[in-house]
C-alpha cells in the first residue's frame, strides 16, 4: 500500500531543510557582513533580533491562517516568500536596510512550524503524530549541518551576497514539487487509499465535534499548554543562541577561521537531526508503553531540556574549544530529542480546528526568546568582551523552564489525566 501521509512528510523534511539553510545563512556569514557593513557586535545581535520580531508575530498570524485557509496555502506563500526575501538579504546596504529585510524574512518564516503541525494533524493519527512531526523537522538542524560548509565556503569563495543568492533558489525549486504533490487533507489527494484514509481519521486525540469546540483563551490556559509554552522559551532561547551567536563565538573568542569554524558546526548539526529524528519516536514509544500521553511528554521535557541547561551553561566555562564544541555538541542533541514533545502536547490537547491559533500563541511566545536573547547576548558581550555570562544565562532559563514543566504537567492539574482515549484533558 503507497502510504502518501509518509510523502507528505518527506517534502516537509526538505521545506525545514531549506528553512535552515536560508536561516543560519547570516549567522554563518555574520563576520563578514559586519566587516563589510561596518556593524558592532551590538548591531549584529539587533539585526538578529529583528528576525524574531517579525517571526513571533507571523507565528500567531500563520496559525491563524492555516485554521482558516489549509496549510498547504499558507505554507507555500510562506516558503515563496522567504526565499526571494533570502535572496534580498544580498542587497542590503547598511546595518538599517538589513535589519529591515531581517524583519520582513522573518515575518515569512513565521508560519512555519504552526503549518507543519496542522499538515501532521490532518494526514496522521494521533499515535504516529510525535514521531511524523519528529521526522518532519529533524531537517531543520540538518539544514544548520549543511549551511556552515555551503555558505561559509560560498562566502569564503564569492562573497556574502552570492552566496545569499545561491540558497534562495531552493525554496522556489521546492515550491514546484510542492504544488504538485500535496494536498492540505487526505480526502483531497487523488492516490491516498481508503484504508490509508480510515487509519487516519480513525485516532483522534480530542473531540473534532464544532459544539465541543471552546474561546481560544481557554485553551491557552489550560496547565499543559502552558508548560509547552514556557519550556518552548527555554528550548527556543538555546537553539537562538546557537543559532546565532555560536559561530561568532568560536570566530571572536576562540579565533577559528572561517573555514574551520563552518567545519566546526557540522557536528552539533548533525547530532541535531539525529535527535530529531528520534524525538517523535521516543515520545511515541513511551506513549505506548505506558498509554499516558501526559508522563511520556513530562519525562522527555524534563531530561533532555534540561540535560541541554546544564550542557551549555558548562561550554561557557571551559578552557578549551574542544570542550565547548563537545559540550554545544550534546546541548544540541538533547535540545532536538525533545523537539517534538512541545508540538505533541498541542496535539494532545487541542482539537483540529483550534490547532493552528494555539499552536501560532505558544510558538509566538517561545520565540520572544528569539528577541530577547540575540540582542541580550550582543550586549552583554560588548560590555564585558567575553561570552560566559550568555552561556550561563541560557542554561539557567533552559533549567527554570524544566522546573515549570514539573510543576504543571501533573496527573490532575485541571482534568482527568490520558486514559484510553489516548488525550490529556489539563
Amino acid at each position: 500500500m503507497t502510504k502518501i501521509r509518509w510523502r507528505i512528510v518527506l517534502l516537509l523534511f526538505i521545506a525545514g531543510f531549506i528553512n535552515y539553510l536560508d536561516r543560519s545563512a547570516l549567522s554563518v556569514a555574520a563576520p563578514a557582513v559586519m566587516q563589510e557593513l561596518h556593524m558592532s557586535p551590538a548591531n549584529l545581535g539587533l539585526v538578529f533580533s529583528t528576525f524574531f520580531i517579525g517571526y513571533a508575530v507571523f507565528n500567531t498570524i500563520g496559525g491563524w491562517a492555516a485554521d482558516r485557509w489549509g496549510g498547504k496555502r499558507v505554507f507555500s506563500c510562506a516558503i515563496l516568500t522567504w526565499s526571494v526575501l533570502c535572496g534580498t538579504t544580498g542587497l542590503a546596504t547598511g546595518f538599517g536596510s538589513l535589519l529591515v529585510i531581517r524583519t520582513f524574512f522573518g515575518m515569512a518564516e513565521g508560519p512555519l512550524a504552526t503549518t507543519i503541525n496542522k499538515i501532521v494533524n490532518n494526514w496522521f493519527p494521533h499515535k504516529e503524530s510525535a514521531t511524523a512531526f519528529g521526522f518532519a523537522n529533524c531537517g531543520l538542524p540538518l539544514g544548520g549541518a549543511v549551511a556552515g560548509p555551503v555558505v561559509g565556503l560560498l562566502t569564503a569563495a564569492y562573497g556574502w551576497r552570492i552566496a545569499f543568492a545561491g540558497v534562495a533558489c531552493l525554496g522556489l525549486i521546492w515550491l514546484v514539487f510542492w504544488q504538485r504533490m500535496a494536498t492540505d487533507r487526505p480526502h483531497q489527494h487523488p492516490r491516498v487509499s481508503e484504508e490509508e484514509r480510515q487509519l487516519i481519521g480513525s485516532d483522534r486525540s480530542v473531540s473534532e465535534d464544532p459544539a465541543d469546540l471552546k474561546p481560544l483563551g481557554a485553551y491557552l490556559r489550560q496547565p499543559a499548554i502552558l508548560a509547552a509554552m514556557i519550556s518552548y522559551f527555554g528550548y527556543s532561547y538555546i537553539l537562538f543562541f546557537f543559532l546565532t551567536w555560536f559561530p561568532s563565538f568560536l570566530m571572536m573568542d576562540r579565533h577559528l577561521s572561517l573555514k574551520s569554524m563552518s567545519l566546526a558546526t557540522v557536528l552539533p548539526w548533525l547530532l541535531g537531526f539525529i535527535g530529531y529524528g528520534l524525538s517523535g519516536v521516543l515520545s511515541d514509544l513511551i506513549f505506548r508503553r505506558t498509554g499516558n500521553a501526559l508522563r511520556a511528554r513530562k519525562w522527555v521535557l524534563i531530561v533532555c531540556l534540561g540535560t541541554a541547561g546544564i550542557c551549555v551553561a558548562l561550554a561557557g566555562t571551559v578552557a578549551t574549544t574542544v570542550s565547548a564544541l563537545l559540550l554545544m555538541a550534546v546541548a544540541v542533541f538533547a535540545l532536538y530529542l525533545s523537539g517534538s514533545t512541545y508540538w505533541a502536547l498541542i496535539q494532545d490537547t487541542i482539537p483540529g480546528a483550534k490547532l493552528g491559533s494555539v499552536g501560532g500563541c505558544v510558538h509566538s511566545i517561545a520565540n520572544c526568546a528569539g528577541i530577547i536573547g540575540p540582542a541580550l547576548t550582543g550586549f552583554l558581550v560588548q560590555r564585558s568582551h567575553t561570552f560566559f555570562s550568555a552561556f550561563v544565562l541560557a542554561g539557567g532559563i533552559a533549567l527554570a523552564s524544566v522546573l515549570a514543566v514539573a510543576i504543571l504537567l501533573r496527573p490532575g492539574a485541571g482534568g482527568a489525566t490520558a486514559g484510553t482515549t489516548r488525550t490529556i484533558v489539563c
